[in-house]
């Protein structure tokens, strides 16, 4: 439990990537802060079923105390009275998870700007960086008035990946490679402060979503290897989770400040594994075997 007492909150915590950070921070016994658009009586346009509420549960279950907020974080009002509620709750902010995206429905693949609809690119950029500024800009003054504090800027793709590789939509890639730059420039502003920023990135996520895509559950993942055999070094959402978890409770964190870091290389420098004792580094799969064209074989990957 080396996060009790610790304040978190996972903005962007319904489903995939947002509630497996919000689980392990739980298990290392934060108060967790979930939010989301998507409740037991209202669903956001995702309509889909995963609610904050399940994640603010799951926290509870692995021994931290969650606490689900409704929350679009594109309207101002709604997060200043969300970091106001954290203020007079706990009087302290230990770590900002910015996870918010809900971008899934709005992306046209290999689609070019001049064919893409306009309208649902310009959403997805919205909800992808506005979401993500809006939230630094009321949280951070909170997680700033105690030395130690973290950011974690959460994206697709290290930035050494985005750099030289096309998202495959103009929109889509803009905004992963925004988020990327986002953890750099918080970390300049932070860093008087004895604060921490950084951008981080899972490997294949078996996200609720991607299983349903596969036409599988996590119980049977492996099955979908059949459809795609470099699904084999997909990892669980619980693992980018305790790559957060370990970063929060390293008291050196700030030599990552102003990083661009992935799941699969910080398990390698803190011990931690994914839910089945596997290490998944996913990246350097994508590059060296997937993109380089060799059978799938995750020898010396997972």
């Amino acid at each position: 439990m080396k996060l009790q007492g610790k304040v978190a909150l996972v903005a962007g915590a319904t489903r995939g990537a947002g509630r497996g950070i919000a689980a392990e921070l739980g298990a290392a016994g934060a108060t967790v802060y979930v939010t989301g658009r998507t409740t037991r009586t209202r669903q956001s346009e995702y309509r889909r079923p995963e609610t904050i509420e399940e994640t603010a549960e799951l926290v509870d279950t692995l021994g931290g105390h969650g606490i689900a907020v409704p929350v679009d974080h594109l309207e101002s009002d709604q997060v200043a009275a969300l970091v106001s509620r954290i203020r007079a709750e706990h009087g302290r902010l230990d770590v900002l998870v910015n996870d918010i995206w809900g971008g899934e429905l709005f992306v046209e693949w290999d689609t070019p700007v001049w064919k893409h609809d306009l309208e649902k690119g310009l959403r997805m950029l919205r909800l992808a960086i506005d979401t993500h500024l809006i939230t630094a800009h009321h949280a951070l003054p909170l997680l700033i008035e105690r030395p130690g504090g973290l950011l974690v800027e959460v994206t697709d793709g290290t930035a050494d990946y985005n750099a030289d590789h096309y998202r495959i939509s103009p929109f889509y890639d803009l905004a992963k490679v925004a988020i990327n730059r986002l953890g750099w420039v918080h970390s300049r502003d932070l860093a008087p402060h004895g604060a921490t920023a950084v951008s981080l990135t899972p490997g294949w996520l078996r996200s609720e979503m991607m299983l349903e895509h596969y036409g599988v559950s996590e119980a049977n993942w492996r099955d979908a290897t059949a459809k795609e055999p470099d699904f084999a070094i997909s990892e669980t959402p619980r693992y980018v989770g305790r790559a957060v978890a370990a970063l929060a409770a390293d008291p050196e964190r700030a030599r990552w400040n102003g990083q661009s870091l992935s799941s699969g290389q910080l398990a390698q420098v803190y011990g931690f594994t994914d839910l089945d004792g596997s290490q998944p580094d996913a990246w350097r799969y994508i590059t060296e075997v997937r993109e380089a064209g060799k059978p799938s074989d995750t020898t010396g990957y997972r």
